[in-house]
């Protein structure tokens, strides 16, 4: 391994304009392409195999517009005349017929011969119903609704959009914010802009080509709107991180009084051999998402491993090519001199050092006190509520907002969540009957406010019967209706042979759960028996990868747990300018599962592969914990400060699924880093001893010795 990449990074130095060249074209060849063939992301959900999914492919199938993305205009007033008044029921109306004629438009209820005035006659609902999902919605159909209600505005009426077409867009600036926060970080780190541009510039340069690669393919393939935001994250953090060790171990090295040219490919072959395996890490748990089989959730996985291995590229192509442009100038300065010769001296009274000496002198009591300390972190986590995000926890500032909280006034939360009830048959009258059975049984259910009269699709195939909840999206009460009217459902198709089936916003959000929760641990079995596998690799070791294991299930746990306390329980709201407490997103223990599992295992290889270099060298275990934490404590505190400072600078987005993927991770990296990497494993290295790297005879003549530190490199 490490002499592969010894001979990558020697002839990159030797080709090093041709290099930056070539990274330059990529990046613009790929902007421009994205420029002709981009196209919007999406916040449409698919969930094969589930029942709202399966319900939600009849409709679109058989009932147009039924199935398809709707939207909500509401009408509102707050003058001492009702709703209902001749001039604004007049100005109502004619902002409805205006957008009938509208873009892909199937149907606008009319609030007055529907019945959907609030009783206070201050609030009228119109649905707008589209014969194609959200995705499919163009953009000029979506301004069209959004600008409607011109002669209601122009009468003193307020009008609010609501539904998925007019949730606030999760595009954010704030990764600029995270770039100069690692610039800041890498500087100081360094003592030398120089030599903090390399790693930022490669990270950049990276981060655009990876974005662009994958808007590219969103032109084929459904993107998810998060999945570019999760790849940005990721790029832009491991990338200035790669790019940062192997700096690092350049500028180490030209003190030693090796040729730039040598440093440079060895730093590649050294540093970029742990660069790789963190990487493949990072790929491994990412592609796996695969296994949950939910498309969105696949393509989000899949997306940010492509830009993490174009990260990885960058960083072991790009970064020595501009080190090699640098030349000596990268160690220049007697600020950057003073930092190198305190990262390679191990008997510098550092803070690493002072640190790991007091970890591995008490090794049994740190142990015990931080395990204790994650365990009461974790503590919220028994009481996780995962859920779809509503427009309830959007700011108040958004029309999507205000429409759902007049909703709700107006007409009780139910309004937000109605459970579409669809029967399939392809005989008339028996639909109708069983249809007609199952609303008159709902109405006996207690949490039920209203049940529509049946409606058939034209070809009288399929019947439609909506039930309004008395409760909201999210509560518990609703989810338990739509148990209650699906084993109804089950037991009207047994007796009649008709298949009866239940969607909806709450419906889609349990079979979410539900297929999330049954997917969750062969998710977690299949990452870390390949990742275990992968460190046995890296280090020949067995306790060491399954100490390192062992130490992310805590902090994946212990992160679910402080997200629990924040963003469901309610603590600390003001502070991260939380609009709305609410269940935690379905998916983000499992894209907090899989993205840490990768990012911790970057911070084990950097750390742990220097210990084990200094054990290859003949140090005692302790010893060599010491050294090797002392020389590589720096660069990984100032690498995971950099992690955490990118995934907090998206905290501020205002879509909540951003918001709590981006401070579950960034809390994540700060426990995992911090807590567990560098004072865990240091302690557990020292109770250990060398049996910490002990390997079993048979499998040491089987495993293939990757020599990551480079022992056997010949330069």
């Amino acid at each position: 391994m490490a002499s592969v990449l010894y001979r990558i990074g020697a002839f990159t130095v030797r080709h090093r304009w041709q290099v930056i060249v070539g990274w330059v074209v990529l990046l613009a060849g790929l902007s421009v392409l994205v420029l002709a063939v981009q196209r919007p992301a999406s916040n449409n959900l698919t969930i094969p195999g589930t029942q709202s999914q399966q319900a939600l492919d009849l409709l679109n199938s058989r009932f147009p517009g039924a199935g398809g993305a709707q939207a909500q205009v509401v009408f509102s007033t707050s003058g001492p005349a009702p709703i209902t008044s001749g001039a604004d029921k007049a100005a109502i109306e004619a902002s409805l017929a205006q957008l009938r004629h509208a873009s892909q438009v199937v149907s606008v209820s009319d609030p007055f011969t529907r019945g959907t005035v609030s009783p206070s006659g201050r609030i009228a609902l119109s649905m707008v119903a589209y014969p194609v999902p959200v995705a499919e919605v163009s953009p000029s159909a979506k301004t069209a609704l959004l600008d409607t209600g011109g002669p209601a505005r122009a009468a003193g009426i307020d009008v609010n959009i609501g539904g998925a077409l007019a949730a606030p867009s999760t595009a954010s600036r704030t990764d600029v914010a995270g770039i100069v926060i690692a610039f800041i970080v890498l500087v100081l780190t360094f003592r030398s802009a120089l030599a903090a541009g390399v790693p930022l510039l490669s990270a950049l340069v990276g981060l655009g080509t990876g974005l662009a690669a994958i808007t590219a393919v969103g032109s084929v393939v459904v993107l998810s709107t998060t999945a570019p935001i999760l790849a940005t994250m990721l790029a832009l953090a491991v990338g200035v991180d790669y790019g940062l060790f192997i700096t690092t171990r350049h500028r180490q090295q030209l003190t030693t009084g090796m040729s730039p040219d040598t440093s440079i490919a060895t730093a590649v072959a050294t540093a970029g051999s742990a660069v790789c395996f963190a990487g493949t890490t990072v790929v491994v748990a990412l592609t796996a998402l695969a296994i949950v089989r939910i498309p969105f959730l696949t393509v989000m996985g899949i997306a940010a491993a492509g830009a993490v291995i174009v990260a990885v590229a960058a960083a072991i192509t790009l970064v020595p090519a501009l080190l090699a442009a640098a030349g000596p100038r990268i160690i220049k300065g007697k600020a950057a001199q003073r930092q190198i010769a305190r990262s390679t001296a191990p008997d510098y009274r550092s803070l690493g050092q002072r640190w790991v000496r007091i970890v591995t002198r008490r090794a049994l009591p740190v142990l015990v006190a931080g395990i204790a300390l994650l365990a009461v972190l974790a503590l919220p986590a028994r009481h996780i509520h995962l859920g779809l995000p509503d427009a309830g926890t959007y700011p108040t500032t958004s029309t999507d907002r205000r429409a759902y909280d007049l909703v709700s006034q107006g007409f009780g939360p139910g309004f937000n969540s109605p459970l579409l009830v669809v029967v399939d048959t392809p005989k008339a009258a028996s639909a109708q009957a069983v249809a007609q059975a199952l609303a008159q049984g709902a109405k006996g259910i207690p949490d039920i406010l209203l049940v529509t009269p049946p409606v058939q699709n034209p070809a009288h195939t399929l019947t439609l019967v909506t039930v309004i909840p008395k409760t909201g999206p999210n509560d518990p009460a609703t989810q338990a209706l739509v148990s209650t009217i699906r084993a109804k459902a089950a037991s009207a198709t047994r007796s009649t042979g008709v298949q009866v089936l239940v969607t909806g916003t709450t419906a889609l959000n349990l079979d979410v759960s539900s297929k999330l929760s049954a997917a969750t641990v062969p998710y977690l079995v299949t990452v870390a028996i390949i990742c275990i596998l992968l460190l046995m690799l890296v280090f020949r070791s067995i306790l060491v990868p399954i100490k390192a294991v062992i130490g992310y299930l805590f902090s994946v746990v212990a992160s679910l747990g402080v997200t629990t306390w924040i963003f469901q329980q309610g603590h600390a709201t003001s502070l991260l300018g939380i609009a709305a407490t609410g269940p935690i997103v379905s998916f983000v223990p499992l894209i907090l599962a899989g993205v840490l599992f990768g990012l911790a295992m970057d911070y084990e290889v950097f750390l742990v592969s220097r210990i084990r270099e200094e054990h290859t060298h003949g140090a005692d275990p302790v010893v060599a914990t010491v050294d090797g934490y002392t020389k590589s404590a720096r660069v990984v505190a100032a690498a995971a400060v950099i992690m955490i400072f990118v995934f907090a600078s998206f905290i501020s987005a205002q879509d909540v699924i951003t918001k709590t993927i981006a401070f579950a991770l960034a809390l994540g990296v700060a426990i995992d880093a911090f807590l567990v990497r560098m004072t865990l494993v240091p302690a557990a290295l020292a109770l250990l001893g060398r049996s910490a790297w002990w390997l079993p005879g048979g499998i040491a003549r089987v495993l293939p010795d990757m020599d990551i530190e480079g022992a056997r490199l010949v330069t």
